[in-house]
């Protein structure tokens, strides 16, 4: 009677949701899908080929017709024990974490035709169960009907110490202030875009963490993971109590 979950986990840019999603996949044996790893690798190709200009401006014809070039794929890391992002066989896994393509990501994530072909990859990802997923829209458009919603916040400035943080650890180059201003921007592009917004779902659990620990979060979404397998599993046992009686 072992059901598999589906679990959505939406938020804010540099709320550390991919660190949060990899290891409740690891720790509950399910595959992890990073679809903000998707956005971030078509900016990245859109940047290499061109079709970003200096100003910021998207050659929006040039990208739409090269969408059927662009291939993301994931690869477990059995040294880092998590999943490796591919662009068209090339890992692209730092890169797509520069600072650079943090820059654009929002923009080209906005474009109906790239979200589209990108939500159609995910949904595909995540019909059978035994998945999290991680982005802004999963539990909104991509997986509705996931089993489990969380939705992730911090405060803007706990955000961009974070990344600040990160991007120093890789040896990258970081400014805060930039990076702070970039996450205020990004949230603001990402809450009123046009097609699939940054929103929390009805049906969503909100976790704040600007003063928790990785660990703590962890345990804290085990927690809420157990409670929700054994509902299901008590809605399981009912199901079938009652169509055994219903036979009767």
């Amino acid at each position: 009677m072992d059901r598999k979950l589906t679990i959505a986990i939406d938020g804010f840019s540099s709320c550390g949701k991919s660190t949060m999603a990899k290891n409740l996949a690891r720790s509950l044996g399910y595959v992890y899908v990073d679809t903000g790893a998707m956005y971030r690798a078509v900016t990245l190709y859109a940047l290499r080929h061109g079709l970003i200009a200096n100003d910021g401006q998207i050659d929006v014809n040039g990208l739409q017709q090269a969408m059927d070039d662009i291939k993301i794929t994931f690869k477990f890391n059995p040294e880092t024990g998590r999943p490796d992002t591919y662009l068209n066989g090339e890992i692209v896994e730092k890169e797509i974490r520069s600072l650079e393509v943090s820059s654009h990501v929002s923009p080209v994530a906005t474009l109906a035709f790239v979200r589209e072909q990108m939500v159609a990859q995910q949904q595909a990802m995540g019909k059978d169960g035994g998945i999290v997923m991680d982005g802004r829209d999963i539990g909104t458009v991509v997986l509705p009907n996931a089993d489990l919603k969380i939705f992730v916040t911090a405060r803007a400035e706990v955000r961009a110490q974070r990344r600040y943080d990160e991007l120093q650890a890789k040896g990258m180059p970081a400014d805060y202030d930039e990076i702070l201003r970039n996450v205020t921007e990004r949230d603001y592009i990402d809450s009123h875009r046009e097609v699939a917004p940054l929103r929390k779902a009805d049906d969503a659990i909100e976790l704040d963490n600007s003063e928790m620990t990785i660990e703590g979060q962890q345990q804290w979404l085990l927690d809420v993971v157990e409670k929700k397998l054994k509902e299901t599993e008590k809605a399981l046992k009912k199901k079938v109590e009652k169509k055994s009686k219903a036979k009767k």
